[in-house]
């Protein structure tokens, strides 16, 4: 049987690694002719063995993608599948953001305890060590004293020396004054945001972006530039820079690894070109970087923030130990004092108990077992949710895993409306979370965010379904 596991587990990777590859050729960052990255190049970028990338690029060879030439590694064939003048995304420069209502409607819906919740933000709970989480609260709250109870920003030093441990063992030279310990990485994204901008500035995010960062830019009253991405290549980097040439860009809020809906990671050279155009322009960064520990592979990928240390860089343990914690941080540098301020006047604190708890957690040694059992298991139900989607589903639906994380991104034909997928759904009992509720325009009302990080069973194969019958229905137009 192991050996079975391990096979099928190659399997997926190289056909994951040929799609990937496929993809980019498809989307023109590999023209007909061009010479693709050695062997050993690919595995140095991908994490993957030589193995797996030898079998990804003679599986896209025998579908006629790529040619082999001796001596001369692999190219991409001549224009037969790839298009020669591929349309360029556009840039959506939005002055005011509406997307609060009917982000609040979608999210509102999931709450319903009957759902199968394929359109929740977080991972399923049973995942999470919530007895080694309850033993941590019981010791602190039995020895709590009364000088504890309130802990002003920027929060708990043990909490702080914990993480930049952590980032020490990556290493990132992050002290612990520069972290601000926040309830929840949406706070470090909302105050590390209004610390670099004014009512009426130019921000980019990503298009699709995380509806955060939408929400945010509604509140504070701001302007977005959407600047396009896609499943394979990540944020269109030509395209940020036109927007960085055009307007008066104030801040940048993006996702490098795992971007929340696509699943994408930026690559090596992206992400360099990417902090050399904000260096350019002068522009700073707000990392959002909640899906650091759910990366595929081996290698934990290093944030933006390890190659520019002006980044603000912000996570949360959220989406790996406990979504009630509510418990992140900002690592700001320089302006942890000002984000420290502005969280004085709004939310005054963050739980004392629930850092305490946190930080005698983490003083176990027992996060990275549990990380290491939890990225398994995701990768392990990911898969299962995409072979069966990729069996049930149409050819006219494409289904994106992305790397990492339990997201997968379904694009149904352009001329159809997830929205009304999202309504026909619930009313069925399972929630998706709509492409609307990634943009500030329409782009996107064609797609929906699965969540798959349920576990299989009789309920979620029969939601899943159930929905490839109503995706069937409206593209026959029944």
């Amino acid at each position: 049987m192991k050996t079975a596991g391990w096979r099928c587990e190659v399997t997926s990777k190289y056909r994951r690694l040929a799609r990937q590859l496929q993809g980019q050729i498809e989307n023109g960052v590999w023209q007909p002719g061009d010479k693709l990255p050695s062997l050993r190049e690919t595995v140095k970028q991908s994490g993957f063995s030589l193995m797996t990338v030898l079998n990804a690029y003679q599986l896209l060879e025998s579908q006629g993608w790529i040619l082999a030439q001796p001596q001369s590694g692999y190219r991409v064939a001549p224009c037969q599948h790839s298009p020669a003048n591929l349309a360029r995304p556009a840039l959506h420069a939005a002055e005011a953001v509406d997307v609060n209502a009917f982000i609040f409607n979608v999210l509102q819906s999931g709450q319903q305890p009957d759902c199968v919740a394929f359109g929740s933000a977080f991972p399923d709970a049973s995942l999470f060590p919530q007895e080694q989480l309850a033993r941590s609260l019981g010791r602190v709250a039995r020895h709590l004293t009364p000088d504890q109870q309130l802990v002003l920003p920027p929060g708990c030093a043990e909490l702080r020396r914990a993480i930049a441990r952590r980032y020490a063992a990556r290493g990132m030279e992050v002290t612990p004054e520069e972290i601000v310990i926040t309830s929840g990485a949406l706070e470090a994204l909302n105050l590390s945001l209004q610390t670099l901008t004014r009512p009426g500035d130019w921000v980019v995010v990503e298009a699709p972006a995380f509806y955060g960062a939408l929400q945010a830019i509604e509140r504070l009253q701001l302007k977005a530039l959407a600047v396009p991405a896609d499943v394979t290549a990540g944020l269109d980097l030509d395209a940020l820079a036109d927007a960085l040439g055009r307007y008066p860009v104030k801040a940048c809020w993006l996702m490098s690894h795992c971007q929340n809906p696509l699943g994408v990671s930026l690559g090596v050279q992206s992400r360099s070109r990417l902090l050399a155009l904000l260096r350019e322009h002068q522009v700073p960064l707000i990392e959002d970087d909640v899906y650091m520990e759910l990366y595929d592979g081996e290698r934990a990928p290093l944030p933006l923030r390890a190659q520019d240390p002006g980044v603000l860089h912000c996570s949360s343990f959220s989406k790996t130990l406990a979504t009630g914690l509510r418990i992140g941080w900002v690592s700001a540098g320089k302006r942890a004092p000002d984000i420290q301020r502005l969280q004085l006047m709004s939310t005054l604190s963050t739980s004392a108990p629930m850092q305490l708890a946190l930080a005698d957690y983490l003083a176990s040694h027992h996060y990275d077992r549990h990380l290491r059992t939890l990225r398994r298991v995701l990768q392990q139900r990911k898969q299962r949710f995409y072979e069966a989607l990729c069996q049930l589903l149409p050819a006219q639906v494409r289904v994106d895993p992305g790397t990492g994380g339990y997201f997968l991104w379904l694009s149904l034909p352009e001329s159809m409306d997830a929205t009304r997928l999202y309504h026909l759904a619930l009313a069925e009992g399972i929630t998706i979370a709509p492409g609307r509720m990634f943009a500030a325009g329409e782009q996107f009302r064609h797609c929906f965010r699965l969540n798959v990080s349920l576990p299989w069973n009789s309920r979620t194969e029969a939601a899943v379904g159930r929905l490839s019958v109503l995706i069937r229905a409206l593209i026959s137009g029944c």
